[in-house]
């Protein structure tokens, strides 16, 4: 069942015509789809009825299951509470003036009903429509992703609710801007998807993704970034949450604060090392001088350095900070069991993954990171990390990608903002690498840690954070939390006949055990490449 809402009947004539013309391509699009909606209904004011009555009739004619409806609503929210009273089937769309079906977008949306019968929300991709009526812009969502809809509005117009499932908003709920018809809909749009994802009981599983362009949005109005702060604020306020709400980094995001502990938690920073003071004396002294949040301890875990100035600097950075030890690990380089053994021995409440070629570019990067982490919903925290010539070197990681995974975004200018801007909103993903990585010791203990048998070197973070996300947990990647690496500098590459096949075998391990999910990144999109790293089509 598709609902048609219009405007309001304060406009002159010319008004009128233009909205008669938007309603035309709406209503174009319907009788285009290759599987018929059981019921479209329109909703008119009286003077438009009167007015609109023999083209209304030829509407009619041309597609039987469009009703009329006079109706006296002023606003959108009340538009949309009317329109439901007279609904008669069980999925519900709202699609406004102006916008356009695609030719198979029911068709889809039904295919995906039938496949997930739990489902309450269907979430199709969608593009936009310029001027002159050519697509452009088109946004291929993720899945389910919670933190992403707190940082902006990722779901969009394309949303089919079950029709017990739509949040009924009044417009005295809604406040004043539910009575702006030029862009109250997109904003009630976004109070509509928080409202249905608030509900008691609600799981991801009620909401299902549509991997097709379904929808294609007409030009319109985009609302204030303030407007969004204050819905998002409200939602987590009714939600039983206590944070803090702020514009984010592009117009129309947020970027949320949740609350600090108190008492404030230990952090126990993971630093393996070999050798190669070079690059760990910038590292640590970069940790202990531009770190805001003070409460942590930094754990050297030597493995077996023998460079007298390494030692010299180990001796003198353990003695002038109280902060740090020198760990000894006296076996062959294995990246899993030299962390494994910084997390045996580590105090904190709170394990950091931290590669000795990591170098922080301002002192909120670890506050930032313990507020998510913190969370109890929440596993594994990555950060945004660049290359030392400021392009991305690691936006999260994509399952898939290459094969097996990649970093998402690798590549890009340190201004950009990415695919749907991406690059500048905190999200929830699959992985993130241990180059810089937060989360808790229980659930690090739960998980039994890193897999020191088949994965000494090679994507022994992307297993974790499978392993923590199977464990129940959302991971997440916050561009809050900024820092350089200077990747694989320390280690090498792998070019020798040893290494390349120990990197063969722990691929093969990785593909046995996860395929599956490797195949299927709930946090990208099956219309996107798994060649390149920057979200371009397959």
């Amino acid at each position: 069942m598709l609902l048609v809402c219009s405007a309001g009947d304060a406009m002159d004539a010319e008004q009128a015509e233009v909205l008669q013309q938007r309603l035309d391509r709406s209503l174009a699009s319907l009788a285009e789809q290759s599987l018929s909606p059981d019921q479209a209904l329109l909703l008119v004011p009286p003077q438009l009825n009167q007015q609109w009555q023999e083209w209304l009739r030829e509407w009619q004619r041309e597609i039987p299951f469009l009703s009329v409806v006079e109706s006296y609503a002023t606003s959108v929210a009340a538009l949309r509470v009317e329109a439901l009273s007279y609904c008669e089937h069980e999925w519900v769309w709202f699609l406004r003036p102006g916008d356009r079906l695609a030719t198979n977008a029911l068709f889809h949306l039904a295919s995906i009903a039938v496949d997930n019968p739990k489902a309450q929300m269907l979430v199709a991709d969608e593009d936009s429509l310029d001027e002159e009526g050519i697509r452009h812009s088109p946004q291929f969502k993720p899945e389910w992703n919670a933190d992403l809809l707190l940082s902006m509005p990722y779901m969009g117009r394309a949303v089919c609710y079950r029709y017990g499932f739509v949040p009924r908003l009044s417009a005295d709920l809604c406040g004043d801007l539910c009575g702006d018809f030029s862009n109250g809909a997109d904003w009630l749009d976004y109070v509509q998807t928080l409202t249905a994802t608030r509900r008691e009981g609600f799981s991801p599983e009620q909401l299902a993704h549509v991997p097709h362009i379904a929808y294609h949005g007409a030009p319109g109005s985009e609302l204030t970034p303030e407007s969004y702060v204050a819905t998002v604020a409200q939602h987590l306020r009714e939600a039983g949450h206590n944070a803090e709400v702020l514009p984010g980094l592009l117009p129309g995001t947020q970027r949320v604060r949740w609350p600090m502990p108190d008492p404030v938690p230990l952090v126990s920073l993971l630093v393996p090392t070999r050798d190669g003071v070079n690059i760990l004396r910038p590292c640590v002294d970069a940790i202990l001088d531009r770190t805001d949040y003070t409460h942590f301890e930094l754990l050297i875990l030597d493995n077996q350095s023998s460079c007298p100035e390494t030692l010299a600097y180990l001796k003198d950075v353990a003695a002038r900070d109280s902060r740090v030890k020198v760990l000894l690990w006296d076996a062959p380089f294995n990246y899993s069991s030299i962390n494994n053994f910084g997390a045996a021995n580590a105090k904190g409440s709170i394990i950091g993954l931290i590669n000795n070629d990591i170098e922080p570019i301002d002192g909120q990067w670890l506050s930032e990171m313990v507020e998510q982490v913190s969370r109890p919903e929440i596993g594994c925290v990555g950060a945004k990390l660049y290359y030392p010539n400021d392009t991305v070197q690691h936006g999260g990681v994509i399952l898939g990608l290459g094969g097996l995974a990649g970093h998402a975004h690798r590549f890009f200018q340190r201004d950009e903002d990415g695919y749907m801007g991406r690059l500048k909103v905190t999200q929830n993903l699959s992985a993130v690498t241990a180059a810089c990585l937060l989360l808790r010791k229980e659930v690090f203990d739960a998980v039994n840690g890193l897999n020191e048998v088949d994965l000494a070197v090679a994507y022994n973070d992307v297993d974790l954070c499978i392993k923590v996300r199977e464990a129940g947990y959302r991971n997440l990647w916050t561009p809050y939390a900024a820092l350089y690496h200077h990747e694989s500098i320390s280690r090498g590459a792998d070019d020798t006949p040893e290494k390349r096949a120990r990197w063969l075998s722990e691929y093969a391990y990785m593909r046995k055990t996860w395929g599956e999910l490797l195949d299927s990144d709930p946090a990208y999109n099956p219309n996107l490449t798994l060649v390149h790293e920057d979200y371009s089509l397959r």
